[in-house]
């Protein structure tokens, strides 16, 4: 995977697939490129797919501070490095979908179509739960909120799909910058999410997640109804659907981006 200098930061990402509209993918918190492996050969069939790990994780440039804004701005500059001018469909998990709903509001002439899986209607309700979180991470690295945090995001009713995928995950979990947890659980304290989605225009479709322990069912649905004309969808998933159901991503995700 090549690397480019995109809003003063160097970032990892992966372009693949032939298609005439470009999919962009971004990963839940402590995600990176490899969080879309096995969506992408589904996806790269009829789209041409961005994939990039966010600042602060993966192999992409850590930083001790992150602002929402930043984050937002990293992707306008690396689809302008990547000369990607034509509106794009954006698709996210989790985190992931928080930072495509706050990029489709400030660059609503850059998205044609939106989803978003397991988001939230304002991460500032979970700021305290995060926040300490991430200190003891700080303190004693991320294996010591393994077991409690995934307790949550990947509980064992998910787990069940496919035993062997979670154990990837939780390796490679674990394998984050603990201050990278901390500067987005301080960024995201101070972002209510309510004002962004009124501003979405793209054509948008909301995925609540059966087995989602952090973000209900109710949650995606009062999102879905903070969205203009955005339509709900429940399925048989988890915290973080790319992950845990790649299958099920890929196949909700081509149907309603073509």
């Amino acid at each position: 995977m090549p690397w480019i200098e995109a809003n003063g930061t160097s970032l990892r990402y992966g372009l693949s697939g032939s298609g005439k509209k470009t999919v962009v993918l971004m990963h839940e918190l402590g995600g990176c490129i490899e969080s879309f492996d096995d969506t992408l050969p589904d996806l790269a069939k009829d789209f041409r797919v961005l994939r990039y790990d966010q600042c602060g994780f993966g192999l992409s440039e850590k930083v001790k501070n992150l602002t929402f804004q930043k984050v937002i701005a990293d992707l306008a500059s690396l689809l302008d490095a990547l000369e990607i001018r034509d509106p794009i469909c954006l698709a996210g998990c989790a985190r992931g979908s928080d930072f495509c709903a706050g990029f489709a509001a400030a660059h609503p002439q850059r998205v044609a179509k939106l989803v978003l899986a397991s988001p939230d209607i304002g991460e500032m309700r979970m700021a305290t739960r995060s926040l300490t979180r991430a200190a003891r991470m700080e303190t004693e690295g991320v294996r010591s909120t393994l077991e409690t945090s995934l307790a949550i995001s990947y509980p064992e009713a998910v787990r069940a799909f496919d035993i062997e995928r979670f154990n990837r995950f939780a390796a490679r979990w674990v394998c984050n910058t603990p201050a990278s947890f901390m500067a987005q659980a301080k960024m995201m304290s101070q972002v209510d999410l309510t004002t962004e989605y009124p501003k979405i225009q793209a054509k948008t479709l909301v995925i609540g997640a059966t087995h989602d322990g952090q973000r209900s069912i109710d949650v995606a649905r009062q999102v879905a109804q903070a969205i203009n004309g955005a339509c709900l969808v429940e399925c048989n998933t988890g915290h973080f659907m790319a992950v845990q159901t790649p299958e099920l991503f890929a196949e909700v995700v081509r149907n309603f981006f073509n």
